[in-house]
């Protein structure tokens, strides 16, 4: 088995970057959704109130960021240090992350493209962000502004037996794209749906060792088109009538960091072609 693809999602609910090589960190691959837009309540937004965000890029790089969007100049932001100090959720029901804010520039040019009053915020310190549950103590708590875990692995093979499942029903909207549910880490040389065998087992993958946390259940950001923002019904349909274990819509494996001998060592990293191996 060897990953095949590598995206990382700067700004949450922002299009993908594609990534060659990524470092390993306790809450995830670098970069990936440090940065959040949140409504004058401190409340994130995400493509669930504004399907618009599949046309913004988010350039992530040391020290910063890039915003991109058609008929938009580029707006190049730097890590907000000594920004306002704020508190936001990401979801209602999450506890508050203590953020700073990116500046009224990038508030305005997030206004221009959403027609609304937002805020970017950037989570500077994600050991203050923990994930709301227990976790064992050989993984960490910390986790960026990603939805439960810190990646998201998704599995080729899966993705070409759910494609068969919709040629099968004669469904229009097939096949979907790996893209279209935004994973973090793609891998190829396993069976179809393998990862759900991963679950409470360690994958090295890399430099990295991680922990399969659950399968993801998918929410109504899936049936997005992630080129145009267009809403099908894939692959929830499919999903329900297929995927459909304990209520929950099942697609890819949710991945919490290893934290071997007291710590994620400096330097591990995930790249394009690495050999991944399930270790237990």
């Amino acid at each position: 088995m060897r990953v095949t693809s590598m995206y990382t999602y700067p700004v949450k609910g922002c299009r993908r970057m594609d990534r060659d090589t990524a470092r390993v960190e306790p809450w995830g691959l670098d970069g990936d959704r440090r940065w959040l837009i949140v409504d004058e309540n401190g409340l994130g937004l995400s493509q669930r109130q504004h399907r618009e965000l599949v046309t913004m890029r988010a350039i992530s790089r040391p020290g910063g960021l890039t915003l991109e969007a058609p008929g938009r100049s580029p707006l190049d932001l730097a890590e907000p240090t000594d920004g306002e100090p704020l508190q936001v959720r990401v979801y209602r029901a999450r506890p508050p992350a203590p953020v700073r804010a990116a500046g009224p520039e990038a508030d305005e040019w997030l206004h221009r493209l959403l027609g609304r009053t937002v805020r970017l915020v950037w989570l500077g310190d994600p050991t203050g962000n923990l994930v709301p549950w227990p976790v064992p103590t050989e993984v960490g708590a910390e986790l960026s502004f990603a939805d439960g875990t810190p990646l998201l692995l998704a599995n080729t093979a899966s993705l070409d037996a759910f494609n068969g499942w919709l040629r099968e029903s004669g469904s229009a909207e097939g096949p979907l794209p790996m893209i279209q549910f935004r994973p973090n880490v793609v891998v190829d040389g396993a069976a179809p749906w393998a990862e759900g065998e991963w679950v409470g087992r360690r994958i090295r993958i890399g430099g990295a060792v991680f922990q399969g946390a659950a399968e993801c259940g998918r929410c109504l950001i899936s049936t997005i088109d992630q080129e145009t923002g267009e809403r099908g019904r894939e692959p929830l349909r499919m999903l329900a009538a297929r995927r459909n274990i304990g209520r929950r819509l099942l697609f890819g494996l949710q991945l919490t960091v290893w934290a071997e001998s007291g710590g994620v060592a400096e330097g591990r990293t995930v790249s394009v072609g690495d050999a991944v191996e399930v270790l237990d």
